[in-house]
């Protein structure tokens, strides 16, 4: 089995068995993102304790990336301190904008080196950094407050 088939495997397992999807009625922000390009949508639930990532909880809409990595980015960052969980979201940010041409540090990014093949798909990039996207939104939402 060659790496990139695993890597879809990877995505497909996170599609079908998604973490932290359902909203949780208890969260310190709401927010609510679409892909204008292909219509995919997220609605995340963020709730921070202390400075940590206590609780990501998202549902949405679209295709398997990125339902997929919405899922992977929640399982990555819960229980992280908020530092912590940016230098994640830096280095997938990095990943997504590498075009294939890096493969992302599967310490620090787990699963989520998976999609460092869609790197190198433009359209699909934003489908993948969907959910990142709407943490940090959130994130940054209530830092302001």
């Amino acid at each position: 089995m060659n790496l990139d088939h695993m890597y879809q495997e990877v995505i497909l397992d996170h599609y079908k068995h998604p973490e932290h999807k359902g909203l949780s009625v208890d969260k310190d922000i709401q927010v609510h993102h679409v892909n204008p390009s292909c219509g995919d949508e997220i609605t995340l639930n963020l709730s921070l304790t202390d400075g940590k990532v206590s609780d990501i909880t998202w549902d949405g809409i679209g295709c398997s990336i990125s339902m997929a990595s919405a899922s992977m980015m929640s399982g990555l960052l819960v229980g992280k301190s908020t530092a912590e969980a940016s230098i994640v979201l830096a280095s997938f940010m990095e990943l997504m904008q590498s075009k294939g041409t890096m493969q992302g540090d599967e310490e620090l990014l787990e699963d989520a080196v998976a999609f460092s093949g869609v790197s190198k798909f433009p359209a699909r990039v934003k489908c993948a950094l969907l959910g990142w996207m709407a943490y940090k939104d959130a994130a940054f939402q209530i830092a302001e407050k």
